[in-house]
């Protein structure tokens, strides 16, 4: 109960001072909620994109009936695969004129159907990664009828890129703004701490052990971060709104996120103060 007194005390002994480190954290935090956003969203559409992700297997017009069972049942079996469908080459007509209406015109006057039968590959949901899709690929190319296999290289290639770009972007540049949250919120710890040096000396004289001191500095720096962090949160979602109504649709971040975010603020804010206040007390 003292630490927790004593906490809220200093917000009152220097509320200019704490709101100004708490509103700083919260501008850091600001980038950080502000990269998440566009990452969950650029998340979002790749994983539209990646739930397009198949395989198209082409067969020779001379295979026989019995081998594209064995391949169909085969391919059927691996366990990333969801389904293989049998399309003819009438039915690759058909979806061919559907698909490229512009072109129907040409279609319709061909005398003989130029579009290859083929093997069409449905991955299971979360296993469209490039290492299964190549994998499935190179086991469809071992079949002796089997022409071609394609899904796409370049774009899914570009596809997962991106996935890893995205994360190691927001990986680095919310180190680094968190690196910066933290500087704040011991900047003006330290300035606490140097403006109340004299009570900290007697309690030491007193017997106060470290930890007994420390508290307080801990939970001030928690509280300026957890403060940081709801501002954060809202200024994000207030871009969030903003974006949404006047420019484009996006999808808001996924509570578990706000969670995070919120408990980052009151870590980075506690481990902080512990490091200014450590090294206050070693020089007592």
């Amino acid at each position: 109960m003292y630490a927790i007194r004593e906490a809220l005390a200093a917000f009152r002994r220097a509320p200019v001072l704490t709101g100004l480190a708490s509103a700083m954290v919260g501008l850091a935090l600001y980038v950080i909620g502000l990269l998440g956003l566009a990452t969950y969203n650029l998340q979002q559409a790749l994983s539209t994109i990646e739930d397009r992700v198949q395989i198209a297997v082409y067969l020779r017009d001379d295979t026989r009936q019995s081998e594209i069972d064995l391949a169909q049942a085969e391919l059927g079996e691996i366990p990333e695969v969801r389904a293989v469908r049998f399309i003819s080459k009438r039915e690759a007509l058909e979806l061919a004129r559907e698909e490229l209406p512009e072109f129907s015109a040409l279609f319709s006057d061909l005398e003989v159907n130029p579009l290859p039968q083929s093997l069409e590959v449905e991955l299971i949901p979360g296993e469209r990664s490039q290492e299964v899709v190549e994998r499935i690929s190179a086991a469809a190319l071992r079949y002796p009828f089997v022409e071609d296999a394609r899904y796409g290289r370049e774009w899914v290639d570009r596809l997962f890129a991106l996935r890893r770009i995205g994360a190691a972007t927001t990986f680095a540049m919310g180190s680094a703004f968190a690196v910066v949250a933290a500087l704040i919120i011991g900047t003006a710890l330290r300035i606490a701490i140097f403006a109340r040096r004299e009570e900290i000396y007697v309690m030491r004289l007193v017997g106060a052990t470290n930890g007994f001191i420390r508290r307080p500095f801990l939970l001030e720096g928690a509280l300026s971060g957890l403060l940081g962090g709801g501002l954060a949160w809202l200024m994000t979602w207030a871009t969030y709104r903003g974006v949404y109504a006047f420019l484009f649709q996006l999808a808001w971040i996924p509570p578990t996120w706000i969670f995070a975010g919120l408990a980052s603020g009151a870590f980075f804010g506690a481990i902080a103060s512990a490091l200014a206040i450590g090294r206050h007390l070693r020089q007592v």
